[in-house]
C-alpha cells in the first residue's frame, strides 16, 4: 500500500483491476465538494452556516494524506452500476440474507478501507495491509463480520454485478488451501528487526565471555597468540628436561662417589671395610664434611697471608693431598678425590648428551 490510498486499493481489489487512480478519485471528491457548496449557498451566502462551511478544510471528501470519504467510494461504484448498503441497517437486516450468499463487502474503520470478496466459491479478505489475500471459510465469515463490528468497523454490502475477472474464473474450478495466515506488511519487518537485535545481543555476550572467538581477530594477533602458546609449551618442556637432567646428575654423583672412593683406596686397605664406611655416609654428612673442608682451606689461605714466604711454601706443600702414614689417604683427601671424580663424570655425561 502506498501512503493512505487505502480507498483506491479497496476499490481496485473489489473490481480486481486497476480501475481507479488517485487523480480520478480526487476529481470525484472535488465534484462532490462543489455540489455541497452550492447546496449550502442556497440558504444565502451571507448566512452563518455558509461562512462556517467555507472556513472548514478545503474538502470534506478527501485530504492530503490520500483519504477519500464513503461518498467518493459510493459515487465511484455507481459508474459500474454498483450500490452500497449498510450491513447493520434495519432495511438490510429485514431482508434476512445470509452473508455467504452475498458477493462482497466493503469495511471501514476511521480512515482505513478494505474489501472482503467472494472469488469462485471461497471468501477472501483483501486487506491492503496484509502481504497477501487471507482465506475465510464460509462458517467463519459471519463471525469475522461480527468481530469487525465489535471493533468499530462500518460494513457495507456491495449490491450489483461485479465485472468478470480471471481470479474468479480460475477459482470456480479449483479450491485453494491456506496453511498460514498472511502477515501484516509491517509485522515481518518488525520481526526481522527484533531477530537482528536479539542476534546482536547474543554476539556481544559471546564477545564478553570468549574474546578470542568469533571476533574477527586479525591474522597478526592470531599469529602472536599462537607463538606465545608455543613458547610457553617450550619453556615447560625445558623445565621438565632440566629437572630430569638434575635428577640424573644427582644419581650419577651418588653412584660415582661410591665407585670412585672405592677405586682410590690403596691395595693394602680392605675394600669391604671402606665401602661400608662410605655407604654409611649420608648426603647430608657429605655436605657437612665438604663444608668443613672448604672452611679449612679458607683458614689456611688466611694463614698464608699472615706468615712469611717460607711458611707459605710449607703451608702450600702441606695442603697438597698426599697419602697419610702407612700409605692411607685421609678422609678429607678422599672427599676431594670424590668431588673431582664426580665432576668429571658429570662433564662426560653432558658431552655424551650433546653428541646425541
Amino acid at each position: 500500500q502506498e501512503g493512505s490510498l487505502c480507498a483506491q486499493h479497496c476499490l481496485n481489489n473489489l473490481l480486481q483491476g486497476e480501475y481507479f487512480s488517485p487523480v480520478e478519485l480526487s476529481s470525484i471528491a472535488q465534484q462532490l465538494d462543489e455540489e455541497e457548496r452550492m447546496r449550502m449557498a442556497e440558504g444565502g451566502v451571507s448566512s452563518e452556516e455558509y461562512r462556517t462551511f467555507l472556513q472548514q478544510q478545503p474538502s470534506v471528501n478527501m485530504d492530503d494524506s490520500g483519504f477519500f470519504s464513503i461518498q467518493v467510494i459510493s459515487n465511484a461504484l455507481k459508474v459500474w452500476g454498483l450500490e452500497l448498503i449498510l450491513f447493520n441497517s434495519p432495511e438490510y437486516q429485514r431482508l434476512g440474507i445470509d452473508p455467504i450468499n452475498e458477493k462482497s463487502f466493503i469495511c471501514n474503520y476511521k480512515e482505513h478501507w478494505f474489501t472482503v470478496r467472494k472469488l469462485g466459491k471461497q471468501w477472501f479478505n483483501l486487506n491492503s495491509l496484509l502481504m497477501g489475500p487471507e482465506l475465510i471459510s464460509d462458517t467463519y465469515l459471519a463471525l469475522f463480520l461480527a468481530q469487525l463490528q465489535q471493533e468499530g468497523y462500518s460494513i457495507f454490502v456491495v449490491k450489483g454485478d461485479l465485472p468478470d475477472c480471471e481470479a474468479d474464473q480460475l477459482l470456480q474450478m479449483i479450491r485453494v488451501q491456506q496453511m498460514q495466515r498472511p502477515k501484516l506488511i509491517g509485522e515481518e519487518a518488525a520481526q526481522s528487526r527484533d531477530q537482528r537485535l536479539s542476534r546482536s545481543d547474543v554476539d556481544q555476550a559471546i564477545e564478553v565471555n570468549h574474546p578470542f572467538e568469533g571476533t574477527g581477530m586479525l591474522d597478526e594477533d592470531e599469529e602472536n597468540f599462537q607463538r606465545a602458546l608455543a613458547l610457553s609449551r617450550q619453556e615447560i618442556d625445558m623445565e621438565d628436561e632440566e629437572a630430569d637432567l638434575r635428577r640424573a646428575i644427582q644419581l650419577s654423583m651418588q653412584g660415582s662417589r661410591r665407585s670412585e672412593l672405592s677405586g682410590s683406596l690403596p691395595q693394602s686397605v680392605p675394600q669391604s671395610s671402606h665401602s661400608s664406611q662410605t655407604e654409611s655416609l649420608s648426603s647430608e654428612e657429605l655436605r657437612r664434611r665438604r663444608q668443613a673442608y672448604f672452611e679449612k682451606q679458607q683458614q689456611q689461605l688466611q694463614q698464608q697471608n699472615q706468615t712469611p714466604n717460607v711458611q707459605d711454601k710449607a703451608t702450600l706443600s702441606s695442603s697438597t693431598p698426599e697419602p697419610g702414614p702407612g700409605g692411607d689417604m685421609s678422609e678429607e683427601d678422599m672427599l676431594q678425590a670424590a668431588m673431582n671424580m664426580s665432576l668429571e663424570s658429570v662433564r662426560n655425561h653432558l658431552n655424551s648428551e650433546e653428541e646425541k
